[in-house]
C-alpha cells in the first residue's frame, strides 16, 4: 500500500506511538482503548499486542534502515562530487557535458565500483545535481546584431492587421 505521493512517514513518531501501546499493554488497558487513545485502529493494535505477548517491548522498537546499503562511502561521494566539479574534460572528454555514461565512468575510475549509467542518476540526484540539457547556441551568435533584427526588421514583415478587421 504504502503512502500518497510525497507523504514521508516519521518513523521515530510511529516508534513512540508503539511504545506507548506497550506500556499501556503493561497496565491492563484493553485493546480498544488503547486503539482509542492513540488514535489507531483496532487491527494495528491487535498485531502490536501479539508482538508485544511473544516478544516484549523490544520488539516494538522501530526495524531500522530499509533496503540495501549504499555501495559507496560518504568519503567516496565527497570525492565524486569533487570529480564532478572539475569537469568531464579532466578525464580526458571532449566537451564539457557530463551523461550518465561519463559520470559511471568517473565512479568506475575513483572507486572502482561499476553502475549501471541508467542508475547514476539516482546518486546524482542525491548528490544534488539535476538533468539539464545544455542551451543549444551557436558560437558566432551576434547579440547586438539580433537585438536590432528585433527592433526593427521583425515590425516591418510582422503580419499586419487587415484593415476589414479594423472596421
Amino acid at each position: 500500500m504504502g503512502n500518497p505521493k510525497g507523504v514521508k512517514r516519521d518513523f521515530d513518531q510511529l516508534e513512540v506511538r508503539r511504545l506507548k501501546a506497550a506500556k499501556l499493554f503493561e497496565e491492563g488497558v484493553t485493546q480498544a482503548e488503547v486503539s482509542r487513545q492513540l488514535g489507531v485502529h483496532k487491527q494495528s493494535v491487535n498485531r502490536w499486542h501479539q508482538t508485544w505477548k511473544k516478544k516484549g517491548a523490544k520488539a516494538l522498537k522501530k526495524a531500522g534502515r530499509a533496503g540495501r546499503k549504499s555501495r559507496l562511502r560518504t568519503e567516496q561521494l565527497y570525492q565524486l562530487c569533487q570529480g564532478l566539479k572539475e569537469g568531464p574534460e579532466a578525464l580526458g572528454y571532449g566537451t564539457s557535458l557530463w551523461t550518465t555514461w561519463r559520470v559511471a565512468d568517473l565512479i568506475e575510475r575513483q572507486t572502482g565500483q561499476k553502475f549501471h549509467p541508467g542508475h547514476v542518476w539516482r546518486i546524482l540526484r542525491s548528490l544534488g545535481w539535476s538533468c539539464q540539457r545544455p542551451v543549444g547556441r551557436a558560437i558566432q551568435r551576434d547579440e547586438p546584431a539580433i537585438q536590432r533584427w528585433k527592433r526593427v526588421r521583425w515590425p516591418e514583415i510582422k503580419k499586419k492587421r487587415s484593415s476589414k478587421a479594423e472596421r
